[in-house]
């Protein structure tokens, strides 16, 4: 389950009800259609898994979430202070996607 909240992501459904439809008919379709998600959601997970896509666009979310954080907690920051957090924070977003190049895919 990928949800933030424990709910299935909309191709997690899809494969269930799939998998519901082959146990209860045990139909060829059924289990062609089925197989064909698997192999669907199978890819997708692969290639996120190569090219890092979902842990960059979380560690984006990270890094705009901080300097806003930042932002809100400190309303009377100069732009210089503002301008250290925003390098920071970016620097640190840089080095996150970096080390993605060196980590094992699986």
């Amino acid at each position: 389950m990928s949800g933030s909240g424990g709910e299935m992501s909309n191709a997690e459904l899809l494969q269930q009800v799939a998998l519901l439809r082959w146990l209860s008919s045990q139909s060829d379709a059924d289990r062609n259609m089925l197989a064909a998600l698997t192999g669907v959601q199978v890819g997708r997970e692969l290639l996120n898994r190569i090219t890092g896509q979902d842990k960059v666009d979380a560690y984006k979310r990270d890094c705009i979430l901080s300097i806003a954080d930042f932002l809100q907690k400190n309303p009377q920051a100069s732009q210089a202070q503002i301008n250290a957090q925003l390098e920071q924070k970016v620097l640190l977003f840089a080095a996150r996607v970096r080390a993605l190049e060196t980590a094992p895919l699986l």
